[in-house]
């Protein structure tokens, strides 16, 4: 019992607001030390030392250097606006342009709370300002945010492949068609919600030319889409790994915003220390939750969670079910991160125990935590908006938003578990 004691431990004082990396490693000490001696952290220099030797893991800070370089250059900005002008036009066109531009975010910064801020604070105030139904307006800015969750290249999904011994590319490509049935999704239904209720969603009065327009959006665009695709297609295609495929990325942010916006050696070195901040914190948790798993293992408690779910009737679909809905609650309470070192470790060894198809479960998992950004009363991505919201926006005003992207995530969500031999294609 003493890792559901050690797992009990640190979910409460995560829910108590201490630090993640500090409650995972401080925890995990004192129990080991207590129940199973101090011998025990003669491995953790070697664990440590895997993590420094995993290649996999480089990539993840040059896709968040990626991401902040395209923001901090403007280059995110003059995408969100052209296309605003370019779809501006029609019923719900605002709307549309921030789910395009959310996606192509996602596909450079895979970062939910940088997009999500970054959406609201260049798209609210063009809605606000042209009479968009505000529930619909926060909604929409929440739900294109957290595509970064699914959307290659994802944080998560790099975690997810480290963690489940799973190749980062298979989860890439697995994930491209959940990832475009969700920006459907969301674009049917501001498409259909235009034609029921104008009034929510009015189109923008356009005085530029057309082909003004589409030359500017054109300049704005395509230039991110290229590296976007540069990236993302040297992974598919396997000329590169998703390491070599992000330090690509990395230097072609660099280009991009050198030849696109003014650049100097301060934004240089701004971005790089933003990048340092993340990645420090992402790799502390790392290190916390591999003294918190190597305690959980050493004490035999891993064996004594499978032996319990694999008793439990329904075989593989109840184990899903109970996997899915555990995640979806720890959502509402912890980030993805500490969700995707901490749960998802005890996991994985059932899952390949009932020959679950680990690809298909990495993709469910990440899917299901991008819904838990979303779910009031604690998804992270309400409060992300919150923060840079006008005070005229009440944060009841986001959850009734919010409301129908959730369902069409859950509605995707369950067209991958029932349908994989369509949707994950890897």
């Amino acid at each position: 019992m003493v890792g559901i004691v050690l797992f009990l431990i640190a979910l409460f004082l995560l829910f108590a607001g201490y630090s993640v990396a500090y409650t995972f490693a401080g925890i995990s000490l004192i129990v080991g030390v207590i129940t199973l001696g101090p011998e025990l952290f003669s491995f953790m220099p070697y664990r440590i030392m895997s993590i420094m030797d995993n290649t996999t893991l480089m990539a993840i800070p040059m896709f968040i250097f990626m991401g902040i370089m395209l923001q901090k250059s403007g280059l995110a900005e003059r995408m969100l606006e052209s296309s605003a002008r370019l779809f501006g036009g029609i019923s719900g066109g605002v709307a549309i342009s921030t789910i395009v531009v959310g996606a192509l975010l996602a596909a450079s910064t895979g970062v939910v709370g940088a997009s999500v801020v970054a959406m609201g604070v260049i798209s609210l105030p063009v809605m606000l300002k042209n009479n968009y139904h505000q529930p619909t307006a926060t909604g929409v800015i929440c739900a294109s945010g957290t595509l970064g969750q699914i959307i290659p290249p994802s944080i998560i999904l790099i975690i997810l492949g480290d963690v489940m011994g799973i190749t980062v590319g298979d989860l890439f490509k697995a994930a491209v068609l959940p990832g475009v049935l969700l920006i459907v999704g969301y674009t049917l239904y501001i498409l259909v919600l235009g034609k029921i209720k104008p009034d929510y969603c009015p189109p923008l009065q356009i005085e530029q030319d057309k082909s003004q327009l589409i030359k500017q959006a054109f300049k704005d665009v395509v230039p991110p889409l290229i590296l976007i695709i540069a990236v993302l297609g040297s992974i598919f295609s396997g000329i590169a790994t998703p390491t070599e495929s992000a330090s690509i990325g990395a230097i072609g942010a660099v280009l991009l915003s050198s030849v696109f916006s003014k650049i100097s050696f301060n934004k240089l070195r701004d971005c790089s220390l933003e990048t340092v901040k993340v990645t420090s914190m992402i790799f502390a948790v790392l290190i916390g939750a591999t003294a918190f798993s190597m305690v959980f293992t050493y004490s035999g408690s891993d064996y004594l969670v499978e032996d319990f779910i694999l008793g439990l009737p329904g075989d593989k679909w109840t184990f899903i079910a109970l996997a899915m809905i555990a995640i979806l609650i720890l959502g509402f309470f912890i980030d993805f991160i500490e969700i995707a070192f901490l749960v998802v470790p005890i996991l994985a060894p059932i899952a390949l125990a009932l020959n679950i198809d680990m690809v298909w479960f990495a993709i469910l998992i990440a899917m299901n935590l991008q819904t838990s950004f979303l779910t009031p009363p604690f998804g992270f991505s309400l409060f992300y908006l919150k923060g840079v919201a006008p005070k005229s926006i009440k944060t009841t005003t986001i959850y009734k938003g919010v409301l129908p992207f959730i369902l069409i995530q859950v509605i995707v969500l369950v067209l991958v578990v029932f349908f994989p031999e369509y949707l994950i294609v890897y």
